[in-house]
This record gives C-alpha cells, sequence and structure tokens, in this order.
C-alpha cells in the first residue's frame, strides 16, 4: 500500500502543537489592516486550540504524513 500523502491545504492551515493539538490561525487577518485598532491585529496574530465541535479526527488524517 502506498504512503499517506498530506493534504497541502490542511497543511497550511492547520499545526500539531507538542501535545498532539490542534491548533489553527485566526481569521480575518489580511483585508482592510489600516482600520483594525492595533489591539485587534494584536489579537488576531496568535494560534487557537481548535475546539471538540470541529472535525479534528478528520484533519488530523489530512495531517498524518507530518507525523
Amino acid at each position: 500500500m502506498p504512503k499517506m500523502k498530506t493534504h497541502k491545504g490542511a497543511k497550511h492551515r492547520f499545526h500539531i502543537s507538542g501535545t498532539g493539538k490542534l491548533l489553527r490561525s485566526k481569521g480575518p487577518k489580511s483585508h482592510f489592516r489600516r482600520r483594525k485598532s492595533a489591539r485587534m491585529k494584536r489579537l488576531l496574530g496568535g494560534k487557537v486550540a481548535l475546539d471538540s465541535t470541529t472535525f479534528s479526527r478528520t484533519i488530523k488524517q489530512a495531517l498524518s504524513a507530518l507525523r
């Protein structure tokens, strides 16, 4: 059986932390940066852990070749 390939879209959108949690980046960062406050831009900068309602098992399978 051939190797599992990493889904490239999932690779760019999600990361796996050292403890195995899935991390995502926050949303509207790219457009209209001038009219957002400095606090808003700072809050959009970091990564956030996925909550339990998302398809975390499917995403982990898409990222399986990264481990």
